[in-house]
């Protein structure tokens, strides 16, 4: 999943940043409202995390326009303020959730895990196809039973898919998936973590279309 994250606090942001880019996601991340802009028309997040106070203006805003414009990326506000008003106002703005400061990073983990589920139109994280379990909230799989142990990078690549079950995938969204701005992308990092899933829940679990991409059959 591509994440991006609007916050000025260096701290918390540096903290939030690791702590999704550790469950194999990319994030980028900007400070100012207008870097935001600029990346949210560079590249299709998945999901935003936005803080309220920005130097250059107020994050509901960019909400505000977000959905004027008919973009419906799902949006968690990460803010200091907590008065009910104020968290009113987001959600009627365009907010798929709210989470004041200070919070634990393990519940905006859940909360991002949620809110992107709900988006992609399955609220039921846990997935059954053949022998393959799979339970995307706990990062669990199975295999007739047997645990699997994923890294993040295929847990990321397995969540992009199975988020778009049925539908091709192409290798620059998988890449969009795993890698943040500037990072270096090796140009066969896609098929090693695609042959890595096969190997452990089956050769047939993910399809390849030469050219156009993968799919997890419906």
């Amino acid at each position: 999943m591509r994440v991006l994250l609007i916050e000025d606090d260096h701290v918390l942001g540096a903290a939030i940043r690791d702590h999704v880019a550790s469950a194999g996601h990319g994030v980028d991340w900007m400070k100012r409202l207008d870097e935001a802009r600029l990346a949210l028309d560079a590249v299709g997040y998945e999901l935003v995390l936005l803080d309220l106070n920005l130097p250059d203006g107020r994050g509901l805003d960019l909400l505000r326009r977000l959905r004027a414009a008919g973009n419906g990326v799902p949006v968690i506000i990460v803010t200091a303020q907590d008065q009910v008003a104020v968290r009113i106002e987001g959600l009627n703005s365009g907010a798929d959730d709210y989470l004041v400061k200070p919070f634990d990073l393990s519940e905006m983990s859940a909360r991002v895990v949620a809110v992107a589920r709900r988006y992609a139109g399955n609220p039921n994280p846990a997935t059954v196809i053949g022998d393959v379990s799979i339970d995307l909230a706990r990062k669990a799989a199975k295999v007739g039973g047997e645990s699997l142990t994923l890294t993040a990078r295929e847990w990321a690549v397995l969540e992009r898919l199975l988020r778009n079950r049925g539908a091709l995938v192409s290798k620059r969204d998988l890449e969009d998936s795993l890698y943040a701005f500037g990072a270096e992308v090796e140009s066969n990092a896609v098929e090693v973590y695609v042959s890595r899933l096969r190997k452990k829940l089956g050769r047939d679990f993910i399809q390849t279309s030469r050219g156009l991409g993968y799919q997890i059959a419906p």
